[in-house]
């Protein structure tokens, strides 16, 4: 191994978790106790939990963590930034706070933490991000299906991410530099990190079921972030757009054709069916492409205005080093 051992922070966005994080710190805490000993992460290593705007105690319990262990430190968002920023602002804690290396993972741990050793071994290896695969997702019918349907579309569509790739994932000190670069204010990281290059890898793991808490990605968000990575990283729905456009323009053509043919053969059409159906369809047709179209364009209104992605209200613990002061964050 070329690399010593990182000074690790293992990134936690939490939403309304105070009922997950108590089962949620002790499982994390005694695999970093591993890893260390184990010779894979430095003493120094800590847990990070980001409270992204939590409407329940998920600040008030990270705090007594915190008191707890000199291995836990805690971020409150002023408001509720979304888990994709909740996870950026960690990365950007951490880099603060002088890591080596930081792992994101959801607070419910579906995604398995024993996989982080691994992920570790990369890094040691020289790696510079490690992506965490699902081998098995122990889920509904429902989701798997709706899953593997995104990821066929989103290939189609010419966005690069990494199949059955969530944000479990672990980037080096550099990693996370060129990560802060991406000043988007709709992130969709699974998109962003495979694009930054340097060495990557994967490891594989078996997805468990969620044991505490309730999901925070019903159906609505899920289709908001799945527009999200699509309309992030591919004009191609605004290009289909066009081509309907041109394929809807040979129909009528075609169509003008038939009825100039049946006309002066003296065979007019009767009935005005036909001319309601088109009517109907090419309008639906438009507003698709209008619904297209609106969302770059709400893409475009959100990144220009430029506001901070997000605010920070407290953290406990004191940072390292780097710069930064509670308050607005860039």
């Amino acid at each position: 191994m070329s690399r010593p051992a990182p000074r690790l922070a293992v990134v936690v966005p939490c939403l309304d978790e105070a009922e997950t994080l108590p089962f949620t710190d002790v499982r994390l805490r005694e695999c970093l106790s591993r890893f260390m000993e184990d010779g894979l992460a430095a003493p120094e290593s800590f847990i990070l939990y980001v409270d992204d705007g939590s409407s329940d105690a998920t600040w008030d319990v990270i705090c007594g963590l915190s008191r707890a262990s000199e291995r836990v430190y805690g971020l409150k968002l002023a408001s509720n930034a979304g888990h994709q920023q909740a996870i950026m602002a960690g990365m950007e804690e951490a880099s603060a706070r002088g890591c080596d290396g930081a792992v994101s993972i959801d607070a419910d741990l579906q995604d398995d933490p024993e996989a982080i050793a691994g992920m570790l071994r990369e890094y040691r290896c020289g790696t510079d991000i490690v992506f965490g695969v699902r081998r098995r997702r122990r889920e509904g019918i429902f989701k798997k299906v709706t899953a593997r349907a995104f990821y066929r579309f989103r290939d189609a569509l010419g966005v690069r991410t990494v199949r059955d790739h969530a944000d479990f994932r672990l980037l080096s000190a550099r990693a996370m530099e060129a990560l802060g670069r991406y000043r988007e204010t709709n992130l969709f990281l699974r998109g962003i990190v495979p694009m930054l290059g340097y060495r990557q890898a994967s490891v594989w793991y078996d997805r468990m079921p969620r044991r505490h808490g309730k999901s925070k990605y019903p159906i609505g968000k899920m289709l908001n972030f799945a527009a999200d990575g699509i309309t992030s990283f591919s004009v191609r729905p605004a290009r289909m757009i066009l081509v309907c456009g041109f394929f809807f323009m040979l129909i009528a053509l075609a169509i003008l054709v038939y009825s100039l043919v049946r006309y002066f053969t003296d065979h007019t059409i009767a009935g005005w069916t036909s001319t309601i159906l088109s009517i109907w369809f090419c309008s639906g047709v438009l507003l698709l492409a209008l619904g297209v179209v609106g969302e770059y364009l709400a893409k475009v209104y959100m990144e220009v205005k430029g506001r901070p992605r997000w605010q920070v209200e407290a953290r406990t613990g004191v940072r390292r080093s780097g710069s930064g002061k509670d308050g607005a964050q860039r």
